[in-house]
Order: C-alpha cells, then structure tokens, then sequence
C-alpha cells in the first residue's frame, strides 16, 4: 500500500511510505534530496569511488548529451551506483545540469513507476536505469550496473560504442512486443522462446519484467514473459507460481489453477501456493 506525501509546492520532493513503512522518494528529484535522503548513502557512495584518471579526449563527446537517471531509494544498487555515477560525471568536468534524476516506487501496487508515469515508454525493468541521449534521442544506456566498469563504460558510451546494456533477455523481450502484438508473439513462440534462452541468465530476469507489466496493466504482455519463464527454468516452482499469479488477474482460473497446482508438485509445502489454490477451488464451487 502507497502512503503518497506530496510537498512539491513548498519545493520539498514527493515521497511515499511502502509497505516496510519505510520512506522513500518519488518522481523528479534533484542530487540535494538524494544526499537528504536517509542514511547518507548518497555522499557515503559518493566518496567511495575512485574514478581513476579520467582526462581523455572522449570527454568532449559527452557535451551535449543528457542523461536520465531512474532509481529507487529502497534499492541497493541504485544507492551503490547513482552516487558513483555522478561522481565520475563530476570528475571528467561535466555540468551536473546535464543530468536529471526521477525516483520510482517500489511495492505491489505501481511497481518500477513514477507518480506521473514518468517511466512510460522508457523500457524500465530495473533499477538504477541511466539513459543516455543527444537531441532527444536516446543512443546508449546503462541497467543497474556497468557491463565492464563505470569508466569504461562512459567512455564506450561517449565513443558511440556502448557495451549491450545488462538483462539481454528482459531487453529482447522489451524490444519484441513493442515492434509486435502479443497474438504475433504467440504465432511464432517457439522461435522467439529460442532466442530468448540463449539471452538469459537467471529466471529473476524475464521475473521482474513480468512484473513491471503486470504492474502497469500490461498483463497480455506479463503473460508471455512468464509463461516464456516457465519452459526456460521447468523446476523453479517460483515460476509457475508468478505465471498464475498473472493468470488470476487474466481471469484464466483453470490455468491458474493448473500452475499452482505445478508449484506444489515441485515445493509441496509451498504455502502461497495452497492458499491461493484454495480460494480459486472455492471460487470455481461458487460459480458453478
């Protein structure tokens, strides 16, 4: 549950309590309210880094390029790698002005969002996201942490011959139902489920991007990424689990039944699992 406190009139930043009733930030928000926030993190990461020697010819390249910067302020890596970017974006001489910073929720409800949709359209599945652009046009990005290093990946970015940016699965899946309805998708699933194997590393990562579109109503969309999930990691009972969770909320009962039924069959005493059986069970009784 979201406790929004908005005190953007008085000039102070928005911010919202999660359901750890911690608070956190939200929406646009400047390096100030990020060195306010909490526990120091930012100027203690800030300080931490060493940015090596950064005077280099490619540094110029970097003149007219804005970087948008997506965070939370309950997530570790955004509170390791935000600060440590913007010390190296100090360190090679650039203006602090080129950079703009928006916070995003945590939670179940607006998961990976801003309070304005200041995320939509972005491809934002997780945090921190820096993303590079020149004249309105987005060139290169960096997800949650450096493919190499920080500097060396800047520098990369700066030569136009950025790294792939982390989650190339999670990427792939992005890129694929943006360019196609999910009915294509499904036309050609084989192929594409093919294709993103070899992509990915982890079941968290086609996990969390299913979330942020089931987050944001794209459930059609959370469908194929967890539904993908569970070919790729067939004895992860967290994946069947996530694919009928999204089920429910596509008002497909018998399926959803059937996943976690398939959870059970992998982690007998998995208890969200029973429990969400039971009420679909007594559901389908009541309905007949």
């Amino acid at each position: 549950m979201l406790i929004a406190a908005s005190l953007m009139a008085t000039g102070q930043p928005m911010t919202y309590t999660n359901q750890r009733e911690e608070l956190h930030l939200a929406g646009s928000v400047v390096i100030a309210d990020l060195q306010a926030h909490g526990e120091k993190w930012f100027d203690e990461n800030y300080a931490e880094f060493e940015e090596g020697s950064p005077e280099a010819s490619w540094i110029s390249n970097l003149q007219e390029t804005q970087v948008e910067i997506y965070l939370g302020t309950w997530c570790g890596d955004s509170r390791e790698w935000v600060p440590q970017f913007v010390h190296l974006w100090d360190a090679l001489g650039l203006d602090r002005d080129q950079l703009t910073f928006t916070c995003l929720y945590d939670g179940t409800e607006k998961y990976k969002q801003g309070p304005n949709g200041e995320e939509q359209g972005k491809d934002i599945h997780r945090v921190p996201t820096f993303i590079f652009t020149e004249n309105g046009a987005e060139y290169a990005r960096i997800v949650e942490y450096p493919a190499s290093d920080l500097m060396t990946d800047v520098a990369q970015i700066a030569l136009r011959y950025p790294s792939q940016p982390n989650y190339k699965a999670a990427t792939y899946m992005q890129q694929l139902l943006s360019e196609m309805t999910t009915e294509e998708v499904y036309k050609n699933a084989n192929d594409y489920l093919r294709k993103a194997y070899k992509l990915t590393g982890k079941s968290s990562e086609l996990n969390t991007l299913g979330y942020v579109y089931l987050r944001s109503g794209r459930v059609s969309e959370a469908l194929i990424a967890f539904h993908f999930n569970t070919f790729m990691f067939r004895h992860e009972p967290n994946v069947y689990d996530s694919y009928a969770e999204a089920l429910v909320i596509a008002g497909d009962t018998t399926n959803a039944i059937t996943n976690y039924e398939k959870v059970l069959e992998l982690d007998a005493d998995n208890e969200n699992a029973i429990a969400q059986l039971e009420k679909l069970k007594v559901r389908d009784m009541i309905n007949e």
